[in-house]
């Protein structure tokens, strides 16, 4: 009988494994001296693996060479191990052959291609950037609306537990600059451009900062004989470009990009700024807020234009009435309102944001602090919202 069937596995190969014919395409429990052809195309697979006794061999197969894509998974039965350990294990190499061999109840079942399962999963994210500063400078006479901090909703679509994921919160910018970028893992969103400000010996000035929203353009003096004053570009995806004013009599200035929006432009003999550009909704965090607004351009004989909705601030206004320009909401990614010499700076852009959300199974963790953040649960996910600083998280 022995040499029968030492014979038989001799003649067709087999050495003791019966190969499972079926292809497994789900979850499934493993049966001691078998092999299986396993298919990770739709998804990763869990195998159970059963009770051993020492020498039972299971052997799998990358069917499809998806295992890096969506790995294997072993779970280990009741009490029995894994290379010696109660944790599941992994392999997530393309075309792998795993031999697994049981060997006693301290090692259970071991192989030389597995590693300890690190869970994944998918993470929503809304990344805005710090608002551009409105244009102006106590020496000043005229500024554009700053343009918002760019705008970037998606999906990290692999996230592993365990491991370090950079994030960065962009300030809001100061005095006509830029706001700072903002990071959550690979993603970047671009500061929002600061407003132009026109002085009689930097005209260029006037032209407003690209950023993920632009600046809008300065008023210059008409008499003078002053070209447009464009706007910054935004960019693509991110943003929109600031409003022009074209300096053909009147000396308003022109509205910051937003999100959702270009910045209004500006012309004729005197009147309100040009308001900021709107910015978009995100209901990530359980409600429908907008972020991501320009800041209005300052007015003559007119108000100041009206901040974006999504936290632009206004522009400031000269006259009849006389009312400084109004800095972005912090954490909005807000434009700075355009000012005017004898009303001082612009106003300076709003902080940007970064919320993440993902299922409530995981918890998110700051290692060795530098961010400020807050997690709440929507539905069946949690929700982080990180408002300051630069940091590494965690998902665990």
């Amino acid at each position: 009988m022995a040499l029968t069937k030492l014979t038989k596995n001799l003649i067709d190969g087999t050495f003791g494994t019966e190969w499972v014919s079926t292809i497994q395409t789900s979850n499934f429990t493993a049966v001691a001296g078998k092999g299986y052809f396993v298919n990770t195309t739709s998804a990763e697979i869990t195998i159970s693996l059963p009770a051993g006794t020492a020498g039972n061999e299971v052997i799998i197969q990358d069917y499809a060479g998806t295992f890096a894509t969506n790995k294997v998974i072993f779970s280990a039965n009741g009490s029995e191990k894994i290379q010696g350990s109660t944790d599941d294990f992994e392999n997530n190499t393309n075309n792998s052959t795993i031999n697994l061999v049981y060997q006693d109840s301290t090692k259970g079942w071991t192989a030389n291609n597995i590693v300890v399962y690190a869970p994944s999963t998918a993470v929503n994210y809304l990344i805005v950037a710090g608002g551009g500063a409105g244009g102006g400078h106590i020496n000043t006479n005229y500024g554009g609306g700053g343009g918002a901090g760019g705008y970037l909703t998606g999906t990290e679509s692999v996230v592993a537990t365990g491991t370090n994921y950079l994030i960065t919160v962009g300030a809001g910018a100061t005095s006509a600059t830029n706001g700072s970028n903002s990071q959550a893992f690979s993603t970047t969103a671009t500061g929002g451009g600061g407003g132009g400000w026109y002085q009689n010996s930097q005209p260029a000035d006037g032209i407003g900062k690209d950023g993920g929203s632009g600046g809008g353009g300065a008023s210059g003096y008409a008499g003078l004989g002053m070209p447009p004053f464009p706007g910054g570009s935004g960019v693509s995806g991110q943003g929109n470009d600031g409003g022009e004013t074209n300096n053909s009599g009147g000396y308003q200035s022109a509205g910051g990009g937003g999100a959702g929006a270009a910045g209004a432009n500006v012309s004729g003999a005197g009147g309100a700024g040009g308001a900021g550009g709107v910015g978009l909704s995100s209901t990530i965090t359980g409600s429908s807020v907008f972020y991501a607004g320009g800041g209005g351009g300052s007015g003559y004989n007119g108000a100041g234009g009206a901040g974006g909705n999504g936290g632009g601030g206004a522009g400031a206004s000269y006259n009849p009435t006389v009312g400084p320009a109004d800095p972005g909401t912090p954490n909005t990614g807000g434009g700075g309102g355009g000012s005017m010499g004898a009303l001082g700076a612009g106003g300076n852009g709003g902080s940007g944001i970064v919320v993440l959300s993902y299922p409530s199974t995981f918890t998110l963790t700051n290692p060795g602090s530098g961010l400020t953040l807050s997690t709440a649960t929507v539905s069946s996910n949690n929700v982080t919202t990180i408002t300051a600083g630069t940091g590494n998280i965690q998902l665990n």
